[in-house]
């Protein structure tokens, strides 16, 4: 039994053999007993006087060797025992390395199944599960360099062949190796996923911001007086703020597109997303435009006012025939000359604003050439009611200076 070869195929079978070489070792341990016990009354035999049954030298070398077979029989069993240790821990070291095969196996299988979610919320709980699974990997990284640490033990001690140790150990470490990779390109995938639905929410959400100062912008309301004009004035101007502080977001949509995975960033949805904003975005050109408008309009209404005022005055006015009379009218016209000059360059500047959106496209061209048609036509109408008024009262000085002469 302690010279057999047989050291178990298997964990279950060295483990059995162990058992009963334990009972093998009790039954030595107990025989010992025996032994030492027969031995010390054999030699009592050796010891006598007078009357010898046996040569004490025969009782000697019988007892010195049956001591010494008892004692081979011990380093048998030691030598049996250490082997099937051995045993064991060989077979233990390949049964870890199958669980870890296994274990693996079912990782890849899992990862393989995965996908990397439809919307944020199913990226962010598949995220939430793969931590959960890369914590798991690092516990079973340590245990796996446990069983490796065994098994360059086992090949240092050169009591077995190290052919399938080896063998075993070089195909688990490239299977592992390619779990890893696997897992990490799974991460990187959702990475990937998570950037890209991060970037759609938040370009969903500047188009669905965006689309209220646009709905601002292409009104055609610019009030109908001084005071209503004003007010959509300051509130325009309020949201060009609003829309400037979101500047930098819209300026980062393209950096943020390039960032993305290929086959998120080539997507038609997104890129047609990402222009959407930047279309939207470039509507505040347009917010300025209506402040431009607003601006216009109440400039051109302060004009008109002028121009309402003067209009009524030249058209009541008659050219007295009085030397005296003339030279106070003349007096007049000659300050009305110098608000006329103020009030054209109010007027070319409404002209230039005018001429600005119209070269620009903006949606309210047609009103707004409308009011600079109207306001120039009754412009040019004080013109020449100041012009005519002028040459009555240059005829009126000609007579009178003529008469004078006489």
């Amino acid at each position: 039994l302690l010279v057999s070869k047989d050291l178990g195929k298997h964990l279950l079978e060295v483990e059995d053999l162990l058992q009963k070489h334990g009972l093998l070792e009790a039954d030595i341990s107990a025989q010992a007993e025996r032994v030492q016990a027969l031995n010390a009354a054999a030699l009592k035999f050796s010891e006598l006087e007078g009357y010898q049954p046996c040569d004490p030298q025969i009782i000697c070398n019988r007892v010195n060797h049956v001591q010494t077979c008892l004692e081979e029989l011990g380093e048998l069993a030691g030598k049996r025992r250490k082997e099937l240790e051995d045993s064991r821990q060989l077979w233990a070291f390949f049964q870890e390395m199958e669980e870890a095969e296994a274990w693996i196996r079912e990782k890849e299988q899992i990862l393989a199944a995965k996908t990397c979610g439809r919307d944020l919320s199913s990226v962010l709980t598949l995220t939430n599960k793969h931590k959960s699974m890369l914590g798991e990997l690092g516990s079973r990284r340590a245990l796996l360099h446990q069983t490796m640490k065994r098994g360059e033990q086992i090949l240092a001690k050169k009591r077995f062949s190290p052919g399938g140790i080896q063998e075993k150990m070089r195909e688990v470490r490239l299977r592992w190796k390619k779990l890893e990779e696997v897992t990490g390109l799974h991460q990187q995938r959702l990475q990937e996923a998570l950037n890209f639905f991060q970037f759609s929410t938040e370009t969903d959400d500047l188009v669905a911001w965006l689309q209220d100062p646009y709905r601002i912008v292409s009104s055609d309301d610019f009030g109908h007086d001084d005071y209503s004009t004003q007010a959509l004035l300051r509130k325009h101007r309020a949201v060009v703020e609003e829309v400037e502080k979101h500047r930098a977001a819209v300026l980062a949509l393209r950096k943020q597109l390039a960032l993305l995975a290929p086959e998120h960033r080539q997507g038609v949805d997104v890129q047609i997303r990402v222009v959407e904003v930047e279309q939207l975005y470039g509507e505040q050109q347009w917010l300025q435009d209506a402040l431009a408008v607003y601006r216009m309009f109440s400039e051109v209404h302060a004009c008109e006012v002028w121009v309402d005022e003067k209009e009524q005055w030249l058209e009541r006015m008659e050219v007295p025939e009085e030397l005296d009379e003339v030279e106070v009218v003349q007096h007049r016209f000659e300050s009305l000359d110098q608000e006329m000059n103020s009030v054209m360059g109010r007027i070319l500047d409404v002209n230039q604003v005018v001429q600005q959106l119209v070269d620009g496209g903006h949606p309210s061209s047609e009103e707004v050439r409308s009011c600079q048609d109207h306001l120039n036509s009754r412009w040019n109408r004080v013109v020449e009611l100041v012009e005519r008024k002028k040459g009555q009262l240059s005829s009126v000085l000609k007579i009178q200076n003529y008469l004078l002469e006489c």
